[in-house]
């Protein structure tokens, strides 16, 4: 049985076809640049997340540089970033002049909760990242930020969807960050993103940075730049968002059946609260010492897996810096994604655990 790590080929035809619908339904409107697609969008994930300004964009790398933008943070700031990330949260810091602060994270590859050690008289903001799609506890993380009067930006990009004391991921901060990415649990038909926030003055910025500095043609208030959301893929993910409970549901019960079976192996460590309400169950991440002999072993058997990340960030070219981040890099030398996503069926993920248990056999 080969069995990919994800293959958006597999969507069913009853969405194919809505998809095909909504693009010959644009087609014949014409609109292809902002529009009742895009308008819809942000109504509906404003209803979904209960967020009060919801801003669409171009990606979700964009949606971080415009919150770090909108905030005014720049050239001799700080943003305190963890160390095990994908690029982007800490590249936007960089683009904007600012100075990434890295730390170390938890088992789980959450943002520590002692990063109150990284303050320095330069720290303006923290970036937490939602790791997986599990939840930073947010409401200590708040309480700490406000003590010492810093910005939080949520790094959502893989979380859309979790609650967390009946707030949704990205809602909590003064700006959060969200990837349409395709393989996301709510992905486009390519890139797409967006900013949450609950401030009328945010918002109103965010809007003009990414539309050239301007809320009205011609009026340019600041220097802005062009992150506007294809229209095409706002109407593609008001699709998608009329299957996003069904696909949770059957992203849980997944996840689900891998705990039930894997339960109980002693080399191997499972992610911990992926089936409650503050995790989205975007990545189900095992974690062992024989990462790689466990990664090939699959593949032989036709079983694609991925790893996120290989790498911590303070080990890159690009932002190498010395620190104590052992959580971090544990993780990225342990942790191995298995495949998780609606397409798969109950038959496969027995497969998946099956030949798991054979191999540590």
């Amino acid at each position: 049985m080969k069995i990919p790590f994800l293959d958006l080929k597999r969507m069913d035809s009853a969405l194919k076809n809505s998809l095909k619908s909504k693009f010959e339904l644009m087609l014949d409107n014409g609109i292809f640049s902002g529009g009742v697609e895009v308008q819809a969008l942000e109504s509906h994930i404003s209803t979904y997340l209960n967020s009060p300004f919801s801003i669409s964009c171009a990606n979700g790398t964009d949606a971080l540089e415009l919150a770090l933008r909108a905030l005014e943070i720049g050239s001799g700031d700080e943003v305190i970033v963890p160390a095990l990330t994908w690029v982007s949260t800490a590249e936007v810091v960089v683009i904007v002049g600012a100075k990434p602060v890295f730390w170390d994270t938890d088992t789980d590859g959450l943002l520590a909760t002692d990063w109150e050690k990284a303050i320095t008289s330069k720290t303006k903001a923290v970036m937490p990242v939602h790791l997986y799609g599990k939840m930073v506890g947010m409401e200590v993380l708040m309480a700490q930020a406000k003590k010492h009067k810093l910005y939080v930006i949520e790094d959502g990009a893989q979380s859309f969807g979790a609650f967390q004391v009946g707030k949704a991921a990205g809602t909590f901060g003064d700006v959060g960050c969200l990837s349409f990415y395709p393989t996301k649990n709510l992905g486009a038909l390519g890139e797409a993103g967006m900013c949450l926030t609950n401030s009328v003055e945010l918002n109103s910025r965010i809007q003009m940075l990414l539309n050239h500095g301007q809320l009205v043609r011609d009026e340019h208030e600041l220097v802005g730049r062009n992150s506007r959301i294809d229209s095409l893929q706002a109407g593609f993910l008001n699709v998608f968002l009329e299957r996003f409970n069904s696909f949770q549901t059957f992203r849980k019960r997944f996840a689900k059946m891998y705990i039930e079976g894997l339960t109980g192996i002693e080399e191997l460590q499972l992610p911990s609260g992926i089936l409650e309400e503050d995790h989205n169950a975007h990545l189900f991440v095992i974690q062992t010492a024989r990462r790689n002999e466990l990664k090939r072993f699959l593949l032989e058997k036709g079983i694609g897996t991925a790893v996120h990340y290989p790498n911590i960030l303070p080990d890159t070219k690009p932002f190498r810096c010395g620190g104590d981040f052992q959580n971090a890099r544990n993780l990225s030398q342990r942790g191995l994604s298995l495949p998780l996503n609606p397409w798969m069926n109950e038959r496969e993920i027995e497969c998946i655990v099956k030949t798991i248990k054979e191999f540590f056999a």
